[in-house]
């Protein structure tokens, strides 16, 4: 009997590291452009990074996020408008690109389409955690 147990217990054990590998590699698919700041950390970008990433494994069903990265200091004319659009301190904008597979997803995107260039605007508060505002082409 306890053989059985330990034998079944081994069974899913490797069950739960499989499944665990597979979402894992999935994650490790997308690419994280190293873009440097002068405004952000790479802890505040890594954070952000996070954020969309959560966001878009929750709401884009039916979609593979490929590539994401900061867009860049070059862009702090926007975080302004954002930060008051939103009311809120901080902004940082995010630009990705990812496919879409034959049910469009929510039925809104492109079926088997890749969208590129595809923003993610998040703020916070007081140094706060990041939270996402909106996304599209903005």
């Amino acid at each position: 009997m306890k053989v059985q147990k330990l034998g079944l217990a081994v069974v899913l054990l490797a069950i739960a590291a499989l499944a665990g590998y597979f979402c894992l590699g999935q994650k490790t698919q997308i690419t994280v452009a190293d873009v440097p700041s002068a405004i952000y950390t790479v802890d505040d970008i890594n954070a952000a990074v996070d954020t969309a990433i959560e966001y878009f494994d929750r709401h884009f069903d039916g979609c593979t996020l490929k590539e994401i990265a900061y867009i860049g200091d070059d862009a702090a004319a926007a975080f302004a408008e954002w930060q008051q659009q939103y009311q809120v301190d901080e902004v940082i904008i995010l630009v990705s690109s990812f496919e879409v597979d034959a049910s469009g997803g929510d039925g809104s995107l492109e079926p088997n389409s890749t969208y590129e260039n595809w923003q993610w605007i998040l703020g916070r508060k007081d140094g706060g955690q990041w939270e996402h505002l909106t996304h599209g082409y903005c």
